[in-house]
């Protein structure tokens, strides 16, 4: 077993893998840190596959799963944790939005016996070094408040793509997951708090991806209708 899994959902990333691989690998080194990385290739049509493939030769921790099919983001990272085998499980998005410099802060929580932590962008410590065009901000903001009256009070940011579950968490919550789009955090955090873990968030740096594939429209309309469909979903599918 590593001591933490980080896994990477990828779809058409080819052009940002390699730095992202590089920078991954650069601070898991500099800090000594024994981590296998996981990316998951979700049905990707570029050289996706290739890229990881390649990173693979020369660092070992390195390990490629892929879908045949585009499945969604939810489905990727449910693929990744599947194949984990640490005792820390975090996923990042591609683009390393969260720097991957901040895991240390991330994991500090589970190491002190929660089950989940979250990067955050709603807490005042947090600082967004560039943001988000207004109007996804703003649809962000509405999607957030919607969770917090719907399905999931308390917590701040929800979709930031940076968290972390213990072992034994991921194993709980993870094998029954029906979200499989950008919704997915929701849930996955639903079922944490339905069985008993403590899930704490943490300030965050973040920069946003200017090649972001969010559709601001089509993706928060998407979402707001899994929103609503996730506690009938975990109550059909309790694990």
């Amino acid at each position: 077993m590593s001591e933490i899994s980080i896994v990477i959902p990828a779809y058409n990333e080819a052009r940002r893998l390699p730095a992202t691989l590089d920078r991954i690998e650069a601070h898991l080194r500099s800090r000594g840190i024994a981590a296998e990385v996981i990316v998951v290739d979700d049905g990707s049509t570029d050289q996706t596959a290739a890229v990881v493939s390649s990173h693979a030769r020369t660092w070992p921790a390195l390990k490629l799963v892929s879908a045949p099919v585009n499945a969604g983001k939810g489905r990727a990272v449910q693929l990744g944790m599947a194949a984990a085998t640490g005792r820390y499980r975090v996923f990042s998005d591609a683009d390393l939005s969260v720097p991957i410099e901040d895991i240390e802060l991330l994991l500090k929580p589970l190491q002190s016996g929660a089950g989940v932590a979250i990067a955050s962008r709603g807490l005042k410590e947090s600082q967004i070094e560039l943001h988000q065009p207004w109007y996804r901000e703003t649809m962000g903001k509405i999607f957030n408040k919607l969770v917090q009256t719907f399905v999931l009070a308390g917590i701040h940011d929800t979709q930031c793509g940076f968290k972390a579950f213990s072992a034994e968490v991921a194993t709980k919550v993870f094998p029954p997951l029906q979200t499989r789009g950008f919704g997915f955090d929701v849930e996955v955090l639903y079922r944490a708090r339905a069985l008993g873990y403590t899930i704490v968030e943490v300030p965050t740096r973040w920069i946003n991806s200017p090649q972001s594939r969010v559709n601001p429209i089509w993706d928060s309309s998407a979402m707001f209708l899994e929103l609503l469909a996730i506690p009938a979903r975990v109550r059909r599918h309790p694990g």
